[in-house]
């Protein structure tokens, strides 16, 4: 039966209400991302509610990337554990040059200290883990493929290193800045990536937080060049 308890003062529907004790739950049990929750008969007992109540609850968390469902096999933590697609609305902005001009600003205010906190806490594991990262996109580079994916993994890798929790959260901002970067240049800046991420790779392997600092605001700022070429370019193309 489910307790009536739960909706009393509150102003939520009990299917909100239960999806807000799931993630209560989530945090007191020390889930992480990719664990399985409970049977469903077990999570309806312990919650005190029925099927439909916690069906719509895990739908609920569901759109939020908080929990994932897979078919046949139960309930989990989703990888993206929270984080929406589009946590700072981007798709709405209509001028995608001037955002990505402004998110590689931000990438620049970001991202070096970040690297210096990677230098100075990167196990050997970890920096093995970055070359190998690395390895796939000088790969894609040369082939032709997409390495976006790789790319956003390998500033990822680095917010990891740094152990700073925030990193994570606002990752997606600066996976969408190198989305946007790749799409807007046509990934012409080949040949510095690759020797831009080797000089990140080489100071944090260094435990030089100095170095990969350096390395990182020069990453960023042949960024910076080759979108002020291409917004002046397509200026001139307008005029």
């Amino acid at each position: 039966m489910e307790s009536s308890v739960i909706r009393q003062g509150s102003g939520k529907s009990l299917s909100e209400l239960t999806a807000d004790r799931i993630i209560s739950h989530i945090v007191s049990q020390g889930y992480k991302q990719g664990d399985k929750l409970a049977n469903e008969k077990a999570l309806c007992d312990e919650l005190q509610v029925g099927r439909s109540t916690l069906r719509e609850a895990v739908r609920m968390l569901a759109s939020r990337n908080i929990l994932t469902v897979r078919h046949g096999s139960g309930i989990y933590i989703s990888d993206r554990l929270g984080i929406p697609d589009d946590p700072l609305g981007f798709t709405f902005v209509k001028d995608k040059k001037k955002l990505v001009h402004d998110l590689v600003d931000f990438r620049r205010i970001i991202e070096p200290p970040i690297a210096s906190l990677a230098a100075v806490k990167a196990t050997d594991a970890q920096i093995a883990n970055l070359e190998e990262i690395e390895g796939r996109i000088e790969s894609r580079l040369s082939s032709g493929a997409p390495h976006l994916a790789d790319d956003a993994a390998f500033h990822s890798a680095i917010g990891d290193m740094s152990g700073n929790i925030v990193m994570p959260k606002i990752g997606p901002i600066i996976y969408n800045a190198i989305e946007l970067f790749i799409k807007l240049t046509d990934s012409v800046l080949r040949e510095e990536t690759v020797r831009d991420h080797h000089e990140i790779i080489d100071g944090i392997k260094a435990h030089d937080p100095i170095k990969a600092a350096d390395a990182m605001v020069m990453h960023i700022i042949h960024n910076r060049e080759v979108i002020d070429c291409v917004l002046d370019n397509a200026g001139s193309k307008k005029a």
